[in-house]
């Protein structure tokens, strides 16, 4: 009659395991905030907005597919562009950077360019396709 008790070996309950790990899934899946990319931050006038500007109020910063930089025909290198935009500006005030690149113009170099152009300080800046 006296039997002795076994004693069971310590378990961990291992039941419930898959609902924890779905809900720290659900947890960490919502509250992790993902980095967007906010992109160009420029602002846009509206649709049909046209404004003449005298020509001397505009200085045109050209770029070809080979990422040769010319304002108005003359070689800039990028390295110097910023401070030829910073001394046009305080000559003129009003000044609007218009760049101008064809369509084989390399995304990078463009936005090294345009990089530059804010830089040096410019608020007016036109964005435009180069005629051929």
């Amino acid at each position: 009659m006296l039997q002795k008790k076994r004693k069971s070996a310590g378990e961990i309950p291992t039941s419930s395991l898959a609902d924890i790990s779905f809900l720290l899934l659900c947890f960490f899946l919502v509250s992790t905030v993902m980095n967007a990319d906010k992109g160009l931050p420029l602002m846009l006038p509206r649709y049909g907005d046209q404004m003449d500007v005298p020509k001397k109020n505009i200085c045109n910063v050209l770029i070809n597919e080979v990422g040769l930089i010319m304002i108005e025909n003359d070689e800039v290198p990028l390295t110097l562009l910023k401070d030829n935009i910073m001394q046009r500006i305080t000559e003129n005030r009003d000044l609007i950077i218009s760049i101008k690149s064809v369509k084989k113009t390399s995304y990078d170099s463009f936005i090294e360019v345009l990089n530059q152009v804010k830089l040096s300080g410019a608020k007016k800046i036109s964005i435009a396709e180069m005629d051929k």
